[in-house]
């Protein structure tokens, strides 16, 4: 019975991290350049027969070797979302592809939310996010808005400088929160982007690509196939106790 108890339990660990990856979306569903995630599954369902293997050398096969099922990957996807007006100038959306560079806390970072404002520092003034972030133009200079003669800001124009990145693989980028990302060695460095692959809209934003049905029927699905972890590993132990009270 030991194999229903792993099948079990393997069910509860799996289907519990789906269910926090599609709660987390809906969570963000009305945030700002948020792009969810999906979790990918895998089956579980052959054993290591060769006792003479090297214990010490992890295989694809062997990390997939045991019985039930598990999360093999938590992936990004990086579809459109839907673009709302505003009407208010420092606000931008992408409608393409890429992202805009943020320096935050000593690094650079990348996000799709185009919530931008204005920092006023001495006697500079610089282009920054909802949360004081420096915005980037294309070599990944902060953005400081000139003064005009009349002493108010200058901010016409501030659409041209912004910077547009891309990356070989987007999917491989790795999420610090919901909007920001760093690269990693999978989704290759960030290059400035194609213009022909995106365009800049001023005065409106990005909404997330949360798709809110999919998400509240994901979560029934995966709440049944917890439930039905657990009865297997209910029965496990109902059977289990069946057996120990035959043998006395």
């Amino acid at each position: 019975m030991n194999i229903a108890f792993y099948t079990g339990r393997s069910g509860l660990r799996a289907y519990q991290n789906g269910i926090n990856i599609a709660a987390q979306n809906i969570t963000n569903a009305n945030t700002t350049g948020y792009k969810s995630t999906t979790a990918d599954f895998r089956e579980l369902v052959y054993n290591r027969m060769d006792i003479n293997e090297n214990i010490g050398i992890e295989t694809e096969e062997s990390v997939n070797q045991g019985h039930g099922v598990k999360v093999i990957d938590d992936s990004l996807q990086f579809t459109q979302g839907s673009v709302h007006y505003t009407g208010y100038e420092l606000d931008y959306a992408i409608a393409g592809t890429g992202l805009f560079a943020v320096e935050r806390t000593g690094e650079i970072q990348y996000t799709r939310d185009g919530t931008f404002d204005i920092s006023i520092e001495d006697d500079a003034a610089y282009l920054v996010t909802s949360d004081g972030a420096y915005v980037l133009d294309a070599n990944q200079e902060r953005i400081d808005i000139p003064v005009g003669e009349d002493g108010l800001l200058e901010t016409e124009g501030l659409i041209d400088r912004l910077g547009v990145f891309n990356f070989d693989n987007p999917y491989g980028l790795y999420r610090i929160d919901g909007q920001s990302f760093l690269p990693t060695e999978i989704s290759g460095e960030a290059v400035v982007n194609n213009p022909q692959d995106y365009e800049i809209r001023q005065q409106w934003i990005e909404r997330s690509n949360v798709n809110l049905a999919k998400e509240m029927s994901d979560v029934i699905v995966l709440q049944k196939a917890y439930q039905f972890s657990a009865k297997v590993v209910q029965t496990a132990d109902e059977v289990e106790d069946i057996v120990n009270n035959l043998r006395r």
